[in-house]
């Protein structure tokens, strides 16, 4: 019979996460997602359909409100492709950013009891949200190719992606990383400062004006400065909404100083939220 043992350490206030223990521990991603998955569906006549839903109405608003603020013609998208068709394939991107963001900055939160009595990675807690969005990803994004077939069969929009559609899980990955390293640190911060409960939504929903989903970048790019330009560019999801768009829809592929500058930022927030996170772990412990 084999014996398991657990070897209790001291805690090292300045010491890098335990990665090596969270790689061990993986199937308790897979368990924590599943559980998530179950609960948020449960009981709901239309399940996981709801995932398309809001992207859907939002790019029908839009449709309308720049129908009558710009004109018909005018509304900002890539240019041969219908708004609509535009802002969906934008959107989904941003919602796995938006969906990972909202539920992984209250996991600590929601699973207070769990990790009060169980000893395990607390990394596993916010990281399990971002793998529930990705199988939310993964239905949006076959809508989007039942909406680009659609449109094609209508002769409005013409598929030829090329070599570019292999760049589409770059971006998709940029992405869910950009909410991973930004839930580090309001996953923690949630549990010791319950403001940041109240302060996420509001954060995400500047955050998605900020970012070129509603609208394409080519469409505010010649009304700003070139320095006004880099600090927008400094919002990793412009690289990653623009880039996913480029991917299956053509147009102007995105600057490689923003693709940079979005890694540069990416690689600063998820190894800085390790770290906090992991300092933060013993507080989050005693006062959850």
């Amino acid at each position: 019979m084999n014996a398991r043992f657990t070897e209790i350490r001291p805690y090292r206030p300045f010491a890098f996460a335990d990665l090596t223990e969270l790689w061990e521990r993986r199937d308790l991603i897979w368990i924590l997602a599943l559980r998530d998955i179950r609960t948020r569906y449960k009981q709901s006549v239309f399940g996981i359909a709801w995932v398309m839903v809001p992207p859907l109405l939002t790019a029908c608003i839009f449709y309308v409100l720049f129908g009558i603020l710009l004109g018909p013609g005018q509304r900002p998208t890539v240019p041969g492709v219908p708004y609509i068709l535009s802002t969906f394939c934008a959107l989904v991107p941003w919602q796995l950013f938006a969906t990972s963001l909202r539920y992984s900055g209250n996991s600590l939160v929601s699973n207070r009891s769990l990790i009060s009595k169980v000893y395990f990675p607390r990394l596993v807690v916010p990281i399990a949200p971002i793998v529930v969005a990705l199988a939310d990803f993964a239905v949006a994004l076959v809508v989007l190719f039942a909406l680009m077939i659609a449109y094609g069969l209508a002769g409005d929009f013409r598929f030829d992606p090329g070599a570019r559609l292999l760049l589409l899980p770059v971006f998709a990955f940029l992405a869910a990383m950009t909410s991973l390293g930004l839930s580090l640190w309001s996953s923690a911060l949630s549990a010791v400062y319950r403001d940041f409960s109240f302060l996420s939504p509001f954060t995400i929903q500047i955050l998605m004006y900020l970012t070129p989903v509603l609208y394409t970048y080519d469409s505010i790019a010649h009304s700003l400065g070139q320095e006004t330009l880099a600090v927008y560019g400094l919002n990793p999801m412009v690289a990653a909404v623009e880039g996913f768009r480029w991917a299956l829809l053509g147009g102007a592929p995105p600057d490689a100083q923003l693709i940079l500058s979005a890694m540069a930022v990416n690689a600063v927030l998820l190894l800085g939220g390790i770290i906090f996170f992991h300092r933060m772990e013993q507080t989050i412990v005693d006062v959850i």
